[in-house]
Order: structure tokens, then sequence, then C-alpha cells
């Protein structure tokens, strides 16, 4: 015969009844058995806790590995998009600042703080290690024999290697990684792959475990791909949607442009780009980045007690002075990245908010991306009387939102944008009306945006 376990038993048993007011109750359980029952809740619950993180799969595990005058696109895209997926990011210095420091001065003045040292974690199992370009970062991974040992190591266990930019070219192609593959790399470095690589010219290139692409205007495509590679195509395209990428990848870029003002400031604008803890990586770096490569003077301040803030998606950016200390200066243009956290520190810092409002009231410049149209600008009446867009599941925070639909709006003195995959569309379009559209295509093609 059949027979439970003594909990179970208990539980199930039924106990005496007795009258009531109806004409039967229930007898209360006995301590003993209200312990039992208590029990078996408890161990029922941890058995399926257990089972449940049994069957959820453990977080891929990726190194980025940065260095001095790394491309910081290539490197803040690639960590961002792939931890939007779940992956388990390991961002490692191979050369910094300092000795024995995490900080690196990547190209274009940008400061990112990494999360190790690659010595700290020489010994450590990745599903993917991705190189970003940028030089001299590509020629001093290429010169680094603990990290030219651990990628060796790791491509002889078949494990999936990526490099973008000079990455394929200086590093991959001299460790001869890239032998009998197809590849691709920056253009200028194409000539730099060795003979035995099968140059090609995809934005993207998959050859095998092996993902090649060719430049900061690619980095998002890229790294999209390399969550396909490792979680799968429905993944992929769960990351993708909600980062508001090109329909289109290559094409010219453009603008909606309303009540139409020159934006002609001089050849050295001076322009203030605030971070916070929260705010989004991907767009506080392309804007920087690209206002850099334009010759503007970009000033990045922080919000927080300190120059290093941690971004929406756990990136460490390092600032170039506290807002107090910018805000000794005058700005012709001011702009605000998204990210949720980051934008409701925009909306509740009294400062910050003071000189946006006085630069709106001067007709000066300012614009803002992403949650802050509608989190930061909207609630202090700077989007009044204007077209505007934001981060699409904002758009009903915003009054007027006719104009919502469009990828990058300018309105006057104000421009606006959706979201990351909007960021260097936004960025374009603000050295097109500083400098010119001749320069904005320029520099578009220079990065291999189209």
């Amino acid at each position: 015969m059949a027979t439970r376990p003594l909990a179970s038993a208990l539980l199930f048993s039924k106990t005496p009844r007795a009258p009531s007011s109806s004409g039967s109750h229930h007898s209360p359980p006995s301590p003993l058995v209200r312990r039992l029952q208590t029990l078996t809740r408890a161990l029922a619950l941890a058995s399926s806790s257990s089972q449940a993180m049994a069957s959820a799969p453990a977080p891929k595990k990726v190194l980025v590995p940065v260095a001095n005058g790394t491309e910081p696109m290539e490197a803040v895209i690639t960590i961002d998009v792939l931890r939007r997926a779940g992956a388990d990011i390991s961002v490692a210095s191979v050369a910094s600042v300092e000795p024995g420091s995490a900080t690196v001065a990547a190209a274009w003045g940008v400061k990112l703080a990494a999360d190790a040292l690659l010595a700290d974690i020489a010994d450590a199992e990745f599903d993917l290690i991705s190189l970003p370009g940028g030089m001299p970062g590509s020629s001093t991974f290429r010169d680094c024999k603990l990290l030219e040992n651990m990628v060796k190591k790791h491509v002889e266990k078949g494990k999936l290697y990526a490099a973008i930019c000079a990455a394929p070219a200086m590093a991959l192609g001299t460790w001869g990684l890239l032998n009998g593959l197809k590849a691709t790399c920056y253009p200028s470095f194409m000539d730099k792959l060795p003979s035995e690589v099968h140059a090609v010219e995809s934005r993207v290139q998959i050859d095998g475990k092996c993902v090649t692409s060719r430049g900061p205007g690619t980095a998002m495509e890229y790294s999209v791909v390399l969550v396909e590679q490792l979680y799968g195509k429905e993944k992929a395209e769960e990351v993708a949607g909600p980062m508001v990428m090109r329909p289109q990848h290559g094409l010219e870029f453009s603008m909606k442009e309303l009540n139409s003002t020159s934006w002609n400031v001089g050849e050295t604008p001076n322009i203030l780009v605030p971070i916070a803890n929260g705010s989004e990586e991907m767009e506080a770096t392309m804007i920087i980045d690209i206002l850099r490569r334009a010759k503007a003077n970009v000033v990045v301040a922080s919000l927080e007690d300190k120059l290093e803030v941690v971004a929406s998606r756990k990136v460490k950016m390092v600032a170039d002075v506290l807002l107090d200390d910018a805000l000794k200066q005058q700005y012709d243009l001011i702009l605000l990245p998204g990210g949720l956290g980051g934008a409701e520190a925009y909306s509740k810092s009294d400062k910050l908010m003071g000189l946006i409002k006085k630069q709106a009231e001067a007709n000066k410049l300012y614009g803002a991306i992403c949650a802050s149209p509608a989190i930061a600008l909207e609630p202090h009446g700077l989007l009044k009387g204007k077209k505007a867009t934001s981060y699409p599941a904002m758009w009903s925070k915003l009054a007027d939102q006719s104009e919502c639909k469009n990828r990058v709006v300018v309105d006057g003195n104000l421009i606006t944008s959706q979201g990351p995959g909007t960021s260097m569309e936004f960025s374009l379009a603000i050295v097109e009306k500083l400098f010119g559209r001749e320069r904005a295509v320029e520099l578009a093609k220079t990065m291999v945006f189209m």
C-alpha cells in the first residue's frame, strides 16, 4: 500500500468536525500539525526556488579589455548592449593612466574606470572576448603578452572571440587568429590584415567563432550580432528593439527641422554635457566623442559628489569636473544624455535646471535625448511652445506630441532625440547645425556610420 511522508499525511488528513452555528465546525490544528504545515510549505518553497535557479541559465561571461587610447564608443556600446542581454561583463584595464590604476584615458578625452586589472582576472574563463578598437589602444592590446595568451587559449577551446575597428588587424591578425578566415576592420587598416586573411568590406563579418567589424558607426550592429551569437536571434531582437536602432544601417542621416535658425557660434563651441549615476552611457559617450571629433570643447560635469559616476548599465565614467566647477563657465550649448536615473537627477538639480532655463531665456542652444526631454525638460517648462521627441515609451509625457515620431527634431535653439540607437544621428545633427552638413557627412563617413 502506498504511504505518504509524515508531514504530507498530516496535512491531508481530516480532523473531526463538531457542530457550529450552521451545524458543523473544524477543530483547530494541533501545535505539532501547525509546525509541520509550516515546515512543509518552507520545504516546498525552497524546492521550487532551487529548481528555478537550476533551470535558469548562468549568465554568459564576457571580457572587454580597455587601454589608454581605446575608442570609447566601441567599448561602451559593446558593454552596454551585452549587459542588456544579461551578460556578465568584466571590463579589464590593460594599460591605465597610472600603474595599478583601473582608470583609462580612452580616445577623445573620455575617461573610463575599469572593473579590474587584466592581471587580476588572467585565470578566469569567458564565453566571449571582445576587443574594442582605437589607437593606440589596439597596438597596446597587440603588445600585451598576457592578453595575447588569454585570447589564444580562449580560441583554442573553440570559444567566441571578436574585435572591431583597428583591433582585428592590429591584434587578432598579428596574433595569427584570423588566418584562413573572412574578416573586416577599419577601412584604413584593411591593408594591415595579414595575407592569410580573406579581407571583406562587410559592416559585420562572422566566420565560425570569429566576429569582426569596421568602426564606431558599426559598433551597435556588431554588439547585437554578439548577443545573437551568445544567446540566439530572439534575444538579439529583444535587446535591439528598445534601443531604437536604425531600420537600415549605412544610409545618410537626417533631422526634422522647424523654425530654422543659425547655430553658428564659432569654430570652437563650448558645450556642457552633465552626467550622473544612471545616465545612459552609450548616449553620453557618443555625444562627447563625436562632438570632440568635430573640434568642439566639451566639458563633462558630474552631478555626483565625485567625478566617477556609475551609468545605467554599470559603466564607470569619469567626468572632467564637478557641476559646481562647471557652472563657472558660459556655454554655447548644453546637452542632456538620457537614462532614467540620469534624467531624474537632472530634473532634481536646481543648479542645472536653473542654468538651462537661463540658456533658453537667452535663446541659446540646448538639447536632450531619450528620457531627458520628458523627465527633465518638460516638467520645467523647457519644451513650452517647442516641438520635440523623446524615448518612445515617454511620448505620452510630452505636452506636444505632433513631431515625436521623428528620430531627431530641431526646433529653433532646441534639439531632441529618441534613444541609444538615435544617438549618433543626434550628435551628427548637432555637428551639422554647428559646423555645416559637409563636416557632419565627413565625420559620419570617418566613423563608418554611412
